[in-house]
């Protein structure tokens, strides 16, 4: 600044010596006055260059053309360059931060949306778009309630107890295939409020599967239950002679052993899920599993006193690497359902093959009545029966299935349900390649389309 002033009287100087040597006192004078106007006029155009580059840049123009200059003007447009590229690098530090945070907030598996104070959309990730039904850019600024029209999310938003949450019916959601999704609001900001949604059709199933399963296992238990306790009443109360007393106690025995092997298959059932999967270290021919089975269901057969065609195959050289027992049980339940809803004079052929791919597969296929397409689904549920009342004939718990879909699951197999009401069933236990050793080339069967039911 004193720089400036020195210059600013060197030039009125200069101004009055050129003037007294052109008009005397006079022309000093003049000289001086036309030297300030000169220094105001040439720091006034200064300060209007930097004006208009400053205007430029604030009208959204680049930094180009920059007024290089020195002096006080200079300093100040140096210094104002200066501030606007930190405030560009603030600036776009803070979108690169921001992108960079709706980037997280779309990948997150929970819908996230954006209210302002009359309940309009003013930012959503994709996720809440899928759960709610409604596009993320088409829809912006508008009314969320005019887009999820559910009564209870209607009266959910509206209302003022956002304590918890409300579970609602999801995009794409039917009868035969519910999907549910629990939203809730958080208010944040003046007036705004945050749209938090989750899919909860995996917990509503689960929630559902528990409630039936406590009920099954209740009705399951109280049907022999109430049965032993009316016979114990019985031989408490009545005079029986020996010939009564003993059909009562093995009617009892029999509900005994009924709620004994519902019991067990419980208990099958908990340690199968609560399981690692086996090692892959021991190989055991499939033969040899087919043996015991074959000697198993011939011995059923003959305590059912049932005739019928058993035929049992394996292929040649191979073998498995299998829990052994939960294998043979897996194999014997499947065997021994053939054989009870296999009528007399039917047939059913037991095989284990190998398949494409070096896959295994366990097949047993009878001649029975077969099932009906909307059981089939359903019949690896908990307790799930065609025919409640033939079922209890047959001595079932309605767990045997299930717990032949955990052992293969276990396995890293499935279990595989093909029925043909009239003509017959198929089910068929996979195994992956990983548990499956041949020493031989054996036959390849092509096993995309399911074995046809006989």
């Amino acid at each position: 600044m004193l720089f400036r002033v020195l210059i600013f009287l060197a030039v009125l100087l200069a101004g009055a010596i050129v003037g007294l040597a052109l008009g005397g006192q006079w022309g000093a004078a003049l000289g001086v006055i036309a030297a300030s106007f000169t220094w105001f006029i040439a720091d006034l155009l200064r300060g209007l260059r930097v004006e208009r580059w400053l205007r430029r840049i604030d009208a959204g123009g680049d930094e180009g053309r920059f007024p290089a200059m020195s002096g006080l003007w200079g300093e100040i447009a140096e210094r104002a360059r200066r501030a606007l590229r930190a405030s560009d690098l603030r600036t776009v530090g803070a979108q690169t931060r921001l992108d960079e945070f709706l980037a997280a907030i779309q990948a997150s598996p929970n819908g996230v949306t954006l209210l302002d104070a009359q309940g309009r959309i003013e930012w959503c990730n994709q996720t809440s778009a899928d759960h709610l039904g409604f596009d993320a850019q088409r829809d912006a600024m508008q009314r969320v309630v005019n887009l999820v029209r559910d009564p209870g999310f209607v009266a959910y938003v509206q209302g003022s107890d956002h304590a918890r949450d409300v579970v609602i019916p999801g995009r794409g959601s039917t009868p035969m295939s519910p999907r549910k999704v629990s939203v809730q609001l958080h208010a944040y900001g003046e007036g705004r409020r945050l749209l938090l949604s989750r899919d909860v059709t995996a917990l509503e199933q689960a929630e559902t599967m528990r409630r039936d399963f406590v009920a099954n296992v209740s009705h399951e238990i109280r049907t022999p239950l109430t049965v032993l306790t009316g016979f114990v009443e019985t031989l408490q109360n009545l005079p029986l002679d020996e010939a009564e007393r003993a059909r009562y106690l093995g009617l009892m025995s029999a509900q005994a052993h009924r709620m004994q092997a519902l019991v067990s298959d419980l208990l099958v059932l908990s340690r199968l899920e609560g399981s690692p999967p086996p090692l892959v270290q021991e190989w055991t021919p499939a033969r040899a599993l087919l043996a015991g089975c074959e000697q198993e269901a011939r011995g059923l057969c003959a305590a059912l006193r049932k005739s019928q065609d058993l035929r049992f195959e394996a292929d040649a050289d191979l073998s498995v690497a299998v829990e052994t027992l939960e294998w043979s049980g897996a194999m014997s339940n499947l065997v021994a359902n053939a054989i009870r809803y296999t009528p007399n004079g039917g047939s059913i052929e037991v095989r284990w093959r190998v398949v494409y791919g070096g896959r295994a597969e366990f097949s047993v296929r009878d001649t029975g009545e077969g099932i009906a397409p909307e059981h089939v689904p359903r019949l690896t549920e908990r307790f799930y029966r065609v025919d409640r009342s033939r079922s209890r004939e047959t001595g079932g718990t309605g767990l045997g299935l299930a717990i032949v879909k955990h052992v293969a699951q276990r396995h890293g197999g499935e279990l595989r349900i093909d029925s043909v009401v009239g003509v017959g069933s198929t089910f068929t236990l996979c195994l992956p390649a990983t548990r499956v050793h041949t020493q031989v080339s054996a036959p390849v069967v092509d096993a995309s389309t399911p074995t046809p039911a006989a």
